[in-house]
Protein backbone atom coordinates (compact mmCIF):
# COMPACT_ATOMS: atom_id res chain seq x y z
CA UNK A 1 0.00 0.00 0.00
CA UNK A 2 1.34 3.43 -0.96
CA UNK A 3 2.05 5.83 1.95
CA UNK A 4 -0.12 9.24 1.41
CA UNK A 5 2.62 12.21 1.33
CA UNK A 6 1.14 15.75 2.11
CA UNK A 7 1.95 17.80 -1.54
CA UNK A 8 1.45 21.30 0.60
CA UNK A 9 3.39 20.06 3.37
CA UNK A 10 6.53 18.57 1.06
CA UNK A 11 6.72 21.80 -0.75
CA UNK A 12 6.86 23.99 1.77
CA UNK A 13 9.63 21.93 3.72
CA UNK A 14 11.38 21.78 0.45
CA UNK A 15 10.83 25.37 -0.46
CA UNK A 16 9.41 24.69 -4.12
CA UNK A 17 6.24 25.16 -5.52
CA UNK A 18 2.93 22.10 -4.95
CA UNK A 19 3.55 21.41 -8.82
CA UNK A 20 7.19 20.94 -8.69
CA UNK A 21 6.67 18.77 -5.68
CA UNK A 22 4.14 16.74 -7.05
CA UNK A 23 5.99 16.32 -9.83
CA UNK A 24 8.56 14.75 -7.80
CA UNK A 25 5.75 12.20 -6.21
CA UNK A 26 5.40 10.93 -9.63
CA UNK A 27 8.97 10.35 -10.71
CA UNK A 28 10.17 13.47 -12.56
CA UNK A 29 12.54 14.83 -10.53
CA UNK A 30 14.99 16.53 -13.79
CA UNK A 31 10.98 18.29 -14.70
CA UNK A 32 10.45 19.20 -11.21
CA UNK A 33 13.99 20.78 -10.67
CA UNK A 34 14.15 22.52 -14.11
CA UNK A 35 13.64 26.05 -12.64
CA UNK A 36 15.48 26.45 -9.78
CA UNK A 37 13.67 29.33 -6.41
CA UNK A 38 16.38 31.91 -7.34
CA UNK A 39 14.31 32.72 -10.91
CA UNK A 40 14.86 31.55 -14.22
CA UNK A 41 13.13 30.59 -17.82
CA UNK A 42 13.54 27.20 -19.08
CA UNK A 43 15.35 26.35 -21.87
CA UNK A 44 13.95 25.25 -25.56
CA UNK A 45 15.53 21.90 -25.11
CA UNK A 46 14.30 21.20 -21.63
CA UNK A 47 10.79 18.82 -21.32
CA UNK A 48 9.03 21.47 -18.87
CA UNK A 49 9.25 24.64 -21.65
CA UNK A 50 6.06 26.09 -21.04
CA UNK A 51 7.32 27.37 -17.35
CA UNK A 52 8.40 31.11 -18.44
CA UNK A 53 9.26 32.09 -15.09
CA UNK A 54 9.68 31.21 -11.60
CA UNK A 55 10.69 33.23 -8.46
CA UNK A 56 9.66 34.35 -5.15
CA UNK A 57 6.57 31.74 -5.41
CA UNK A 58 5.48 32.88 -8.26
CA UNK A 59 5.11 30.47 -11.46
CA UNK A 60 4.40 32.15 -14.92
CA UNK A 61 3.78 29.58 -17.83
CA UNK A 62 3.54 30.70 -21.40
CA UNK A 63 1.05 28.12 -22.11
CA UNK A 64 -2.75 28.04 -22.86
CA UNK A 65 -4.27 27.05 -20.08
CA UNK A 66 -6.97 25.21 -21.93
CA UNK A 67 -4.60 22.29 -22.49
CA UNK A 68 -2.46 22.60 -19.49
CA UNK A 69 -0.71 19.80 -17.54
CA UNK A 70 1.87 21.83 -15.55
CA UNK A 71 -0.64 22.00 -12.35
CA UNK A 72 -1.79 19.08 -10.48
CA UNK A 73 -5.58 18.64 -9.93
CA UNK A 74 -6.76 19.65 -6.45
CA UNK A 75 -4.02 21.40 -5.69
CA UNK A 76 -5.67 25.26 -6.27
CA UNK A 77 -7.18 27.03 -3.13
CA UNK A 78 -8.58 30.24 -5.11
CA UNK A 79 -8.78 30.96 -8.67
CA UNK A 80 -8.90 35.14 -9.51
CA UNK A 81 -9.15 35.87 -13.30
CA UNK A 82 -10.57 38.21 -15.75
CA UNK A 83 -11.20 36.16 -18.81
CA UNK A 84 -11.48 37.34 -22.27
CA UNK A 85 -14.60 39.72 -22.49
CA UNK A 86 -15.22 39.08 -26.04
CA UNK A 87 -15.99 42.45 -26.96
CA UNK A 88 -13.49 43.04 -29.61
CA UNK A 89 -10.36 44.37 -27.38
CA UNK A 90 -7.31 44.06 -29.45
CA UNK A 91 -5.26 41.14 -28.00
CA UNK A 92 -2.34 40.57 -29.28
CA UNK A 93 -2.97 36.70 -30.17
CA UNK A 94 -6.83 36.21 -28.80
CA UNK A 95 -9.38 36.88 -31.27
CA UNK A 96 -12.25 38.96 -28.89
CA UNK A 97 -14.58 38.79 -31.44
CA UNK A 98 -16.01 35.07 -31.94
CA UNK A 99 -19.88 34.12 -32.22
CA UNK A 100 -21.00 34.49 -28.99
CA UNK A 101 -22.21 30.52 -28.72
CA UNK A 102 -18.47 29.80 -29.28
CA UNK A 103 -17.50 32.28 -26.67
CA UNK A 104 -19.40 30.32 -24.12
CA UNK A 105 -18.01 27.27 -25.42
CA UNK A 106 -14.82 28.59 -24.90
CA UNK A 107 -16.01 29.69 -21.42
CA UNK A 108 -17.59 26.03 -20.32
CA UNK A 109 -13.93 24.85 -21.82
CA UNK A 110 -12.34 27.10 -19.02
CA UNK A 111 -14.13 26.90 -16.08
CA UNK A 112 -14.19 22.73 -16.63
CA UNK A 113 -10.27 22.79 -16.50
CA UNK A 114 -10.27 25.32 -13.59
CA UNK A 115 -13.01 22.80 -11.63
CA UNK A 116 -10.02 20.14 -11.98
CA UNK A 117 -7.42 22.03 -10.53
CA UNK A 118 -9.10 23.13 -8.21
CA UNK A 119 -9.35 21.49 -4.32
CA UNK A 120 -12.72 20.37 -2.81
CA UNK A 121 -13.11 23.70 -0.95
CA UNK A 122 -11.56 25.58 -3.62
CA UNK A 123 -13.04 28.98 -4.69
CA UNK A 124 -13.33 30.74 -8.15
CA UNK A 125 -13.40 34.94 -8.64
CA UNK A 126 -14.77 35.54 -11.98
CA UNK A 127 -14.78 39.62 -13.08
CA UNK A 128 -17.07 39.40 -16.17
CA UNK A 129 -19.60 41.86 -17.51
CA UNK A 130 -22.74 42.23 -16.39
CA UNK A 131 -24.19 42.16 -19.88
CA UNK A 132 -22.52 43.51 -23.15
CA UNK A 133 -24.60 45.24 -26.01
CA UNK A 134 -21.71 45.12 -28.58
CA UNK A 135 -22.90 43.10 -31.39
CA UNK A 136 -26.18 42.35 -29.93
CA UNK A 137 -27.81 42.54 -26.33
CA UNK A 138 -26.56 39.56 -24.19
CA UNK A 139 -26.83 38.98 -20.40
CA UNK A 140 -23.03 37.88 -20.18
CA UNK A 141 -23.31 37.39 -15.98
CA UNK A 142 -26.27 35.09 -16.39
CA UNK A 143 -25.14 33.01 -18.89
CA UNK A 144 -21.05 32.45 -17.80
CA UNK A 145 -22.60 31.71 -14.08
CA UNK A 146 -25.23 29.28 -15.42
CA UNK A 147 -22.34 27.49 -17.64
CA UNK A 148 -20.14 27.46 -14.43
CA UNK A 149 -23.02 25.56 -12.33
CA UNK A 150 -23.41 23.40 -15.31
CA UNK A 151 -19.57 22.30 -15.06
CA UNK A 152 -19.68 21.57 -11.42
CA UNK A 153 -19.15 25.12 -9.73
CA UNK A 154 -21.79 26.20 -6.65
CA UNK A 155 -22.60 29.82 -6.45
CA UNK A 156 -22.27 31.61 -3.31
CA UNK A 157 -22.62 35.33 -4.30
CA UNK A 158 -22.32 38.40 -6.70
CA UNK A 159 -20.15 41.31 -6.00
CA UNK A 160 -20.94 44.07 -7.80
CA UNK A 161 -17.96 45.98 -8.92
CA UNK A 162 -18.70 50.09 -9.45
CA UNK A 163 -15.79 51.15 -11.44
CA UNK A 164 -17.58 54.28 -12.47
CA UNK A 165 -16.59 54.72 -15.86
CA UNK A 166 -19.85 56.37 -17.26
CA UNK A 167 -17.67 59.00 -18.52
CA UNK A 168 -16.71 56.72 -21.54
CA UNK A 169 -20.05 55.79 -22.39
CA UNK A 170 -20.10 56.56 -26.53
CA UNK A 171 -23.33 53.85 -27.58
CA UNK A 172 -26.76 55.63 -26.63
CA UNK A 173 -29.19 53.89 -28.67
CA UNK A 174 -32.11 56.09 -30.35
CA UNK A 175 -31.06 59.03 -28.71
CA UNK A 176 -33.93 60.75 -26.49
CA UNK A 177 -36.41 58.91 -28.03
CA UNK A 178 -38.35 55.27 -26.75
CA UNK A 179 -37.58 54.03 -30.53
CA UNK A 180 -34.52 51.77 -29.19
CA UNK A 181 -32.49 53.71 -26.34
CA UNK A 182 -29.61 51.30 -24.53
CA UNK A 183 -29.51 51.10 -20.83
CA UNK A 184 -26.20 50.60 -19.85
CA UNK A 185 -25.24 49.85 -16.03
CA UNK A 186 -21.43 51.07 -15.32
CA UNK A 187 -20.44 48.49 -13.42
CA UNK A 188 -18.79 44.99 -13.66
CA UNK A 189 -19.29 42.16 -11.39
CA UNK A 190 -17.09 39.81 -10.22
CA UNK A 191 -19.01 36.24 -9.54
CA UNK A 192 -18.02 34.37 -6.50
CA UNK A 193 -18.02 30.27 -6.64
CA UNK A 194 -16.67 26.97 -4.98
CA UNK A 195 -16.13 23.88 -5.89
CA UNK A 196 -17.90 21.40 -3.38
CA UNK A 197 -18.04 22.84 0.22
CA UNK A 198 -17.83 26.32 1.42
CA UNK A 199 -16.88 26.17 4.51
CA UNK A 200 -12.53 26.07 4.42
CA UNK A 201 -11.30 22.71 5.74
CA UNK A 202 -9.02 23.18 9.26
CA UNK A 203 -5.36 23.50 8.71
CA UNK A 204 -2.87 23.85 11.07
CA UNK A 205 -1.37 26.39 9.69
CA UNK A 206 -3.61 28.88 7.95
CA UNK A 207 -3.30 32.54 8.87
CA UNK A 208 -5.69 34.98 8.23
CA UNK A 209 -4.14 38.49 7.10
CA UNK A 210 -7.41 40.76 6.50
CA UNK A 211 -8.03 43.56 9.05
CA UNK A 212 -11.23 44.27 10.77
CA UNK A 213 -12.06 47.53 8.76
CA UNK A 214 -10.87 45.06 5.65
CA UNK A 215 -13.82 42.56 6.57
CA UNK A 216 -16.53 45.00 7.15
CA UNK A 217 -15.91 46.94 4.18
CA UNK A 218 -15.37 43.93 1.70
CA UNK A 219 -18.30 41.68 3.16
CA UNK A 220 -20.62 44.33 1.70
CA UNK A 221 -21.67 43.11 -1.84
CA UNK A 222 -20.79 46.79 -3.30
CA UNK A 223 -17.67 47.29 -4.04
CA UNK A 224 -16.37 50.82 -5.46
CA UNK A 225 -12.87 51.87 -7.10
CA UNK A 226 -11.30 52.63 -10.07
CA UNK A 227 -10.38 51.03 -13.29
CA UNK A 228 -6.72 50.58 -14.39
CA UNK A 229 -5.45 52.83 -16.98
CA UNK A 230 -4.73 50.94 -20.25
CA UNK A 231 -1.41 53.41 -21.50
CA UNK A 232 0.55 53.36 -17.57
CA UNK A 233 0.13 49.36 -17.65
CA UNK A 234 0.52 48.50 -21.36
CA UNK A 235 -2.28 45.83 -21.53
CA UNK A 236 -5.34 46.39 -23.55
CA UNK A 237 -7.63 45.20 -20.26
CA UNK A 238 -5.86 45.29 -17.16
CA UNK A 239 -7.73 45.40 -13.64
CA UNK A 240 -6.82 47.58 -10.68
CA UNK A 241 -4.62 45.83 -8.14
CA UNK A 242 -7.38 46.66 -5.31
CA UNK A 243 -9.92 43.98 -7.08
CA UNK A 244 -7.57 40.56 -6.79
CA UNK A 245 -6.17 42.37 -3.13
CA UNK A 246 -9.82 41.96 -1.93
CA UNK A 247 -10.41 38.71 -3.43
CA UNK A 248 -7.20 37.20 -1.90
CA UNK A 249 -7.49 38.65 1.15
CA UNK A 250 -10.86 37.67 2.24
CA UNK A 251 -11.65 34.48 0.05
CA UNK A 252 -7.76 32.45 0.81
CA UNK A 253 -5.30 31.69 3.84
CA UNK A 254 -1.82 33.00 4.11
CA UNK A 255 0.27 30.48 2.00
CA UNK A 256 -2.55 29.04 -0.12
CA UNK A 257 -2.26 28.88 -3.91
CA UNK A 258 -3.77 31.55 -5.96
CA UNK A 259 -4.00 31.05 -9.86
CA UNK A 260 -4.80 33.55 -12.90
CA UNK A 261 -5.89 30.98 -16.34
CA UNK A 262 -5.74 34.41 -17.90
CA UNK A 263 -2.28 36.01 -16.90
CA UNK A 264 -2.46 39.46 -18.73
CA UNK A 265 -0.27 42.32 -16.96
CA UNK A 266 -0.24 39.87 -14.04
CA UNK A 267 -2.10 42.02 -11.68
CA UNK A 268 -2.88 38.94 -9.92
CA UNK A 269 0.29 37.57 -9.47
CA UNK A 270 1.04 40.68 -8.23
CA UNK A 271 -1.34 40.93 -5.34
CA UNK A 272 -0.42 37.20 -4.46
CA UNK A 273 3.39 38.01 -4.28
CA UNK A 274 2.34 41.35 -1.57
CA UNK A 275 -0.35 38.98 0.20
CA UNK A 276 2.18 35.64 0.82
CA UNK A 277 0.31 33.19 -1.19
CA UNK A 278 1.73 31.08 -4.01
CA UNK A 279 0.83 32.19 -7.40
CA UNK A 280 0.35 30.64 -10.71
CA UNK A 281 -0.48 32.65 -13.42
CA UNK A 282 -1.25 31.35 -17.36
CA UNK A 283 -0.96 33.13 -21.10
CA UNK A 284 -0.11 32.11 -24.78
CA UNK A 285 0.93 35.65 -25.17
CA UNK A 286 4.73 35.97 -24.71
CA UNK A 287 4.44 39.95 -24.63
CA UNK A 288 2.08 39.47 -21.93
CA UNK A 289 4.41 36.89 -19.63
CA UNK A 290 7.13 39.20 -19.97
CA UNK A 291 5.49 42.14 -18.90
CA UNK A 292 4.03 40.43 -16.07
CA UNK A 293 7.33 39.53 -14.94
CA UNK A 294 8.74 43.07 -15.81
CA UNK A 295 6.20 44.54 -13.16
CA UNK A 296 7.02 41.45 -10.47
CA UNK A 297 10.72 42.24 -10.64
CA UNK A 298 9.94 45.82 -10.08
CA UNK A 299 7.80 45.31 -7.39
CA UNK A 300 10.79 42.91 -5.58
CA UNK A 301 13.63 45.51 -6.42
CA UNK A 302 11.69 48.32 -4.95
CA UNK A 303 12.69 48.83 -1.42
CA UNK A 304 10.01 49.05 1.12
CA UNK A 305 9.65 52.45 2.65
CA UNK A 306 9.63 53.02 6.42
CA UNK A 307 6.48 53.92 7.97
CA UNK A 308 6.22 57.16 10.11
CA UNK A 309 5.39 56.78 13.64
Amino acid sequence: MTEWVDVRQLAKNLQISESDAQALLNGKEAEALLVPSNGTRSNGNATHDALFFQSNDISIYCESFLDTKSVPPETVDLIVTSPPYNVGIDYSTHDDTTEYDAYLEFSGRWLSKAFELTRPDGRLCMNIPLDKNKGGQQSVCADITHIAKLVGWQYHSTIIWNEGNISRRTAWGSWMSASAPFVIAPVEVIVVMYKQTWKKHRRTDQVNDITRNEFMDWTNGVWTFNGESKKKIGHPAPFPRELPKRCIKLFSFVGDTVLDPFLGSGTTLLEASANHRTGIGFDIALEYCELAQKRLESVWQTPKQPKLI
